[in-house]
């Protein structure tokens, strides 16, 4: 089982051959493809985690779309001072399908 780590929009995703991750909106190439960049490698019992090593394993994905998440809803108050404020929020990402670790 091989299976990689990897640093997208801030956060880490587990990622595998041929599953679908949302991540943060990222800009893909002209053929629809982005590379991801590897925290942490697995490949059976081997672990890679040598910034070195991890410099030649390249995580490919295939973009499938761009959506928006969930709205939130921002809200702010201040007793007896008639402060209110409400501020909505969504975020952009992206739907990707991890097609290769090399």
């Amino acid at each position: 089982m091989v299976y990689a780590v990897v640093r997208a929009g801030g956060r880490q995703e587990k990622v595998e051959i041929g599953s679908i991750v949302t991540l943060d909106r990222i800009k893909a190439d002209e053929n629809g493809n982005v590379t991801l960049a590897p925290v942490l490698l697995v490949d059976g019992d081997n672990v890679t985690h040598d910034a070195s090593a991890l410099a030649k394993v390249t995580v490919t994905a295939e973009v499938l779309g761009d959506l928006r998440g969930k709205k939130i809803v921002i809200q702010k108050f201040k007793n007896k001072t008639g402060y209110k404020k409400r501020q909505g929020h969504r975020q952009e990402l992206t739907r990707v399908k991890i097609t290769g670790i090399k």
